[in-house]
């Protein structure tokens, strides 16, 4: 079967819906979409290994790989999509739409359409002439838990030399990032009438006690870590969510908070997992057992990378592209782990993931092609 064209290509991804949320309601498989790249794969001469993940159904990795040996270059990135709010799109989210000089759609560039960038790419180049392996990863649950790369980091015959993860960075190349944690703080305390308040614990005058604390780590880590690469150059702390109670006139039972933490290289999960614990701790002596700290997801570390790499050193060679520090995070970290140099590296801008009407600009299209297919080049062939 021939490959089809770019824009067929990219077509055919965003019509497949494959939307990851941790509401398994709104979630969706990905196996349309991983289905389709390993068909393309397999035009292309690679040979495909599917995967499904452990826990929910219907979630699926692809590797696929052309050349012999360990070594090479992977070309990664996740099959996966936001969920959307109808109301605010103008464009169908499933159909790839042209208007004003613009690709419009679902994943356009967040991040299904850079498999098409890398085929398209691929395609264009003699296979006589590859002298190292080709590898194309694509992940499920990126958006919610990173599922699908936290089980490829412990695939026992993976070992790329280099890996650019095709995330919208406008084809600049980032060498380092943020981590992420999403932690639930709740405070069980005993409900009863509001008119007798010794006879009751309310929740929410702890909780008060336990934002208290937070907000002075916050303060902490603001002036105690600093990473200067990044434009936000300490770690942040924001209360997201909070609810508790249920009527004016009880005492409150349960309140639960909802947190978003964001570590510097360096600093890892666990230590600030341990800064929530000991805030736990302290307020849990003077009311036992009444807090509890859980994290919501897996949490994800930063990625530590340097600008001294040979990967780094290439992709700023031939994007005209100094290499940057993000403040959000990616699956690179995970991949990262198989001991390959990683960068962080696609077509279209991290402004327009996860908004309405999201788009790739088409005057971005050859110059973004160009320098997928020269790092290609340089890394398997010749």
């Amino acid at each position: 079967m021939p490959l089809p064209s770019f824009l067929s290509m990219y077509q055919q991804l965003i019509a497949a819906p494959s939307i990851s949320a941790m509401d398994e309601s709104l979630a969706m498989s990905n196996k349309g979409v991983i289905d389709l790249l390993a068909n393309w794969c397999t035009s292309l001469g690679f040979e495909c290994e599917i995967t499904e993940l452990s826990g929910p159904k219907g979630r699926f990795n692809l590797l696929a790989k052309r050349g012999h040996g360990d070594g090479g270059l992977m070309l990664a990135g996740h099959t996966d999509t936001v969920p959307f709010d109808d109301s605010r799109w103008n464009y169908d989210p499933f159909k790839l739409s042209e208007y004003d000089n613009k690709l419009y759609g679902l994943g356009s560039i967040d991040m299904k359409g850079f498999f098409a960038f890398v085929l398209q790419a691929i395609s264009e180049l003699d296979k006589n002439e590859q002298t190292q392996p080709i590898l194309i990863l694509a992940t499920a649950d990126e958006e919610t838990t990173m599922a699908g790369a936290q089980q490829i980091c412990k695939h026992p015959n993976l070992k790329p030399a280099r890996c650019i993860i095709g995330e919208p960075t406008d084809m600049t190349p980032v060498f380092t990032h943020k981590g992420h944690m999403s932690t639930a703080i709740r405070v069980v305390g005993r409900s009863g009438h509001s008119s007798d308040p010794e006879r009751g614990l309310n929740a929410i005058e702890v909780m008060h006690k336990v934002i208290a604390k937070l907000l002075l780590l916050k303060e902490e880590l603001k002036n105690k870590y600093s990473v200067e690469h990044f434009v936000i150059p300490y770690p942040t702390l924001n209360l997201g969510h909070i609810h508790g109670g249920d009527n004016a006139n009880r005492i409150c039972g349960c309140c639960e908070m909802h947190i978003d933490m964001r570590p510097l290289p360096g600093l890892s999960v666990q230590e600030l997992q341990m800064m929530l614990l000991k805030i736990a701790a302290e307020i849990n002596n003077q009311y036992p057992d009444a807090v509890s700290v859980m994290d919501m997801h897996e949490p994800i570390p930063a990625f530590t990378g340097s600008t001294d790499t040979a990967l780094v050193q290439l992709a700023e060679k031939i994007s005209g592209e100094q290499a940057v520090a993000v403040n959000y995070c990616t699956e690179a970290p995970f991949i990262q782990q198989l001991g390959c140099e990683t960068i962080v590296m696609g077509p279209g801008s991290i402004n327009q993931a996860h908004q309405p009407d999201e788009f790739l600009a088409m005057e971005k299209i050859k110059p973004s092609q160009h320098i997928i297919s020269e790092m290609i080049k340089a890394s398997c062939f010749g």
